[in-house]
């Protein structure tokens, strides 16, 4: 689990329990009050997570750096850099890619390649 679940999960759990202790300690009425307070407050935040969830997620990129050389011989194919498809959208970024060198009709590729 992700440190930042870890947190969620913590101050979550002492909301509920701050909001336990005001409702043992106060009168009913005020009890009454908070609850309907908190419980209003707690709709509008779902309805705001339920939205944020909604939107399209962006997507990270891609980055090869500092790769090492590549050679391709015969029918063979060498990339130093990234290999995606024609359709793919990612974000990419290629710096510092090794040599790539193609004999015998081979095919080398250092940078960005995006394939049908």
């Amino acid at each position: 689990m992700k440190p930042s679940r870890h947190v969620v999960l913590l101050i979550t759990g002492l909301l509920v329990a701050v909001l336990a202790t005001a409702f043992i300690v106060l009168r009913w009425d005020s009890a009454d009050r908070i609850a309907t307070g908190v419980s209003a407050l707690a709709g509008l935040a779902g309805v705001g997570v339920a939205l944020w969830a909604a939107l399209p997620a962006v997507r990270s990129g891609v980055r090869a750096r500092e790769t090492g050389a590549t050679r391709a011989r015969g029918a063979g194919y060498a990339n130093s850099g990234i290999d995606a498809p024609a359709g793919d959208t990612t974000p990419m970024e290629v710096s510092r890619t090794g040599d790539a060198t193609a004999g015998d009709g081979g095919q080398a590729i250092t940078g960005i390649v995006r394939r049908p």
